[in-house]
């Protein structure tokens, strides 16, 4: 999520048509993954947090922090698609399979001398990436899969817009300058209109469902993705990074694009398993 509290003149920090086309494309992607056949979109899942994993390692290193990568990239392609095939308590095992393995794994790899700051690091990476990406993939494996997935996407999609777009033009009053000075809470508003608009509208065309479960996963949306953004932004800040990586042209790294997302696929699995089950 991008949320600027800049002057009216002030030029965007993206390179907007690079980075516009770039996440069209990325978006179409996406969506035929999703429709074509389902074990395609698991491929790409476990690609990007893979990716992801990949990413945070680097920057960790900053800090003399060495997370074992092996066994966190093998047990997070188990987490993914144990979740898409077994449920929510296999996704939990896996998880704690993947955090037992990085303990065993850096233990015996490096001796005991900064073990446990190696071992949290890593512990925290299998929480942060595969874990939360588990939850798309319950999403994924119902009847309606697709279209859960897809809505969350939009959802996220429709945050970043609005706050980005709402933050350029009217951003005067800044959300937490001590973490991200660029985002506003005029950004915050428009991202919680533009979500609970795409959030009523999915739920009517996608389930005919009710026009409050959209608001619901509308401010859920951006509460997490906030969230999500500012946590980023922290640790960004702390290992003194601009982006995360440089992947993805005009964004960034994909961790810069993923950020506002990892918190909140927990939140929209819960809403619409609550409020719309299949």
């Amino acid at each position: 999520m991008t949320q600027l509290a800049a002057p009216r003149t002030a030029r965007p920090g993206r390179d907007l048509p690079v980075a516009t086309a770039v996440g069209v494309g990325l978006l179409v992607v996406v969506v035929a993954s999703l429709f074509i056949r389902k074990e395609a979109f698991v491929v790409l899942a476990c690609l990007a947090v893979c990716v992801g994993l990949w990413e945070l390692a680097q920057a960790f290193t900053r800090r003399g922090i060495h997370i074992p990568l092996l066994p966190l990239l093998v047990g997070a392609v188990g987490t993914v698609v144990s979740a898409y095939t077994a449920g929510p308590e296999a996704l939990f095992v896996a998880f704690m399979l993947t955090v037992g393995g990085v303990v065993v794994w850096r233990v015996l790899d490096g001796g005991s001398e900064h073990a446990l700051r190696d071992a949290t690091g890593g512990a925290f990476a299998a929480a942060y990436l595969p874990f939360m990406a588990g939850f798309v993939m319950l999403m994924l494996a119902e009847p309606d899969g697709p279209s859960r997935v897809l809505l969350f996407i939009l959802l996220c999609v429709a945050s970043d817009t609005g706050g980005y777009a709402v933050g350029v033009l009217l951003g005067r009053h800044p959300l937490a300058p001590s973490v991200s000075p660029k985002k506003s809470w005029e950004g915050l508003a428009g991202s919680v209109v533009l979500a609970c608009v795409v959030g009523v509208v999915g739920m009517q065309v996608a389930f005919d469902g009710e026009p409050l479960t959209g608001v619901f996963l509308g401010l859920a949306t951006v509460t997490t993705a906030t969230l999500g953004d500012l946590s980023e932004s922290m640790i960004k800040r702390d290992l003194e990074l601009k982006d995360m990586g440089r992947i993805i042209p005009g964004h960034g790294g994909l961790l810069d694009r993923l950020d506002s997302m990892v918190l909140t696929a927990p939140a929209v699995y819960i809403v619409l398993t609550v409020l719309q089950p299949s």
